[in-house]
């Protein structure tokens, strides 16, 4: 049975990767930074594919430091940024844009539409969360409208759009792209429709 576990702690500001022995100690460590990248006031990005490899790099730094391979490892547990979102082509496995880091703002101008009908508390009850730029489904949203236009299925604009052709021709297109596999949509947040792709 392996002796040793490891731990990914993904952050804001650094990737590190520790290694714990059977009494939790740590027997060895490696952390790098990663780029902060503010195209304007309020926007924060990382990008994701140097994250990966800050990833790989970290793993590879602390496991040599024990002379260490991969079945020396029990288990990885992974500790990450959250709200940070980033999307990824499927097929390729790229990232389609960089990742918005959790304290991005961008996403300002979509809360007083959302909040139009039933106010900054209109999801609570479905999340526990009020409405706020900190959370990752309107970065979702920002990410595909950039990417693929305002024809993507996402959020109606508002409850009273519920369920119309409209609603359901934006959802069939986004399984059409491949974007949902599965879902069933809350009567508050969309269409009453349900399907199921691959």
């Amino acid at each position: 049975m392996p002796d040793y576990i490891g731990a990914i702690d993904q952050g804001t500001t650094s990737t590190r990767f520790m290694i714990f022995d059977r009494a939790g100690a740590i027997v060895a460590s490696a952390q790098k930074e990663h780029q902060q990248i503010y195209p304007q006031p309020g926007w924060v990005e990382h990008d994701p594919d140097e994250i990966r490899r800050r990833t790989e790099e970290v793993v590879a730094a602390a496991m040599e430091q024990r002379s260490l391979g991969p079945r020396d490892l029990a288990a990885i547990g992974i500790t990450n940024q959250r709200e940070t979102t980033v999307l990824w082509n499927r097929t390729t496995g790229r990232p389609l844009y960089n990742a918005l880091v959790w304290q991005d703002t961008r996403v300002a101008d979509y809360i007083p539409d959302l909040a139009r009908a039933g106010g900054p508390d209109r999801f609570r009850a479905q999340t526990g969360l009020p409405l706020a730029t900190y959370f990752s489904a309107l970065k979702i949203r920002w990410l595909l409208d950039r990417i693929l236009g305002r024809t993507w299925c996402g959020m109606p604009n508002s409850a009273s759009n519920s369920g119309s052709q409209s609603s359901v021709r934006r959802f069939i297109n986004c399984v059409r792209l491949a974007l949902v596999e599965s879902v069933t949509w809350s009567p508050p947040c969309g269409p009453p429709v349900r399907c199921q792709t691959r």
